[in-house]
């Protein structure tokens, strides 16, 4: 078990990192963030920052030196490099490497024993072409790494899937069937070292353009009816991963259950509402875990919580949202809104 007082070395400096810190702060840790931007959201509220690249091995291994414990706010990191932090990175590298590639990620996935969308990997042309074949249009193909928030995807609703692979500028790829889905839905999970597991409700997550716009919890039908399946599949995945700290697996429900979507190392955006609707927040509980403390409770406190995203110019109506009786906005410090760019967010607790 890791102290209060100790430092915990958050690799990246993003919003993620930005309330990690403030939820470790709040129970007597002290932060360090490593990432390579000159003045990072999480630099704000954090006791120490080194700037350095994220493949700079030597300030890796001084940044290694200087804290307890370590984690990452994100997962396109090279995993390469972050073993230089050996045992004290929690969760490790075999979280980074399955869930920073689509193709591993959904091999690992069904070897779960959980469903995903029909796919193909594309390493070519004729990849292309006979995933079309296989599974038909519409088809979606997405880069093998650094996509999030709709990047590096392309749709392929009619015509031939190379156009979609040129779109993404014919990187290695994965193609996906289209899938007929009644909601989309995430599992946050918990696993501590000994193996320790708690979850919380599943938001309802509805997404514009690529992006999350709006979580809701309870989630409702379909969802409840398969939140035991999806539960478990989540708890299993970080099993096999030996993962510490908090786990996301985003899923659609189908008529025929849960198909995993894809999974995130990681507190994720769709968790931002348990900062106040649940008893233990998404980022306390990180905390927790990565440091060996015991889980807290993940019940929710009100009947219904909602988070909506503030993206680009949504943030310039901050003053009118604090006046809001019952919403609470958080701020990420981003600096000039820009389109696409998530900037905060705000929760409201429902009667």
């Amino acid at each position: 078990m890791i102290a209060p007082g100790a430092t915990i070395g958050i690799i990246g400096g993003g919003q993620l990192g930005r309330m990690l810190s403030m939820a470790a702060a709040q129970i007597g840790y002290k932060c360090h963030i490593f990432a390579p931007d000159a003045d990072p959201p999480a630099s704000d509220v954090a006791a120490k920052m080194t700037r350095a690249n994220y493949d700079d091995q030597q300030a890796l291994g001084a940044f290694a030196d200087s804290v307890d414990v370590a984690t990452y706010e994100f997962e396109n990191l090279p995993a390469d490099s972050l073993a230089v932090l050996g045992d004290k990175l929690l969760p490790g590298t075999a979280s980074l490497e399955i869930a920073q590639d689509r193709g591993v990620e959904k091999r690992f996935i069904e070897t779960q024993g959980a469903r995903v969308a029909p796919w193909r990997m594309i390493n070519s042309e004729e990849d292309v072409r006979e995933a079309e074949n296989a599974l038909g249009i519409p088809l979606v193909l997405k880069s093998r790494r650094l996509g999030y928030d709709g990047k590096g995807q392309a749709w392929v609703r009619e015509g031939s899937a190379v156009a979609g692979w040129d779109a993404i500028d014919r990187e290695p790829a994965v193609a996906e069937a289209a899938v007929n889905f009644a909601a989309e839905f995430s599992v946050i999970i918990a696993r501590t070292a000994a193996g320790d597991t708690a979850a919380w409700d599943a938001p309802l997550n509805h997404h514009e353009g690529g992006i999350l716009r709006r979580s809701t919890v309870p989630a409702g039908e379909p969802v409840a009816g398969m939140m035991g399946d999806a539960t478990e599949i989540a708890r299993r995945i970080a099993e096999a991963l030996d993962h510490v700290g908090v786990l996301t697996v985003e899923f659609f429900a189908t008529a025929d259950g849960p198909i995993v979507n894809e999974i995130a190392p990681r507190v994720h955006n769709s968790g931002h509402w348990t900062i106040e609707g649940a008893a233990t927040s998404q980022f306390e509980q990180h905390i927790r875990a990565i440091c060996g403390l015991p889980l807290g409770s993940t019940k929710r406190i009100a009947p219904r919580v909602s988070m909506d995203n503030l993206i680009g110019d949504d943030v310039n109506a901050w003053a009118k949202l604090m006046s809001e009786p019952g919403a609470s906005v958080h701020l990420y410090g981003k600096g000039a809104p820009r389109p696409g760019r998530k900037m905060g967010h705000v929760t409201r607790l429902h009667d």
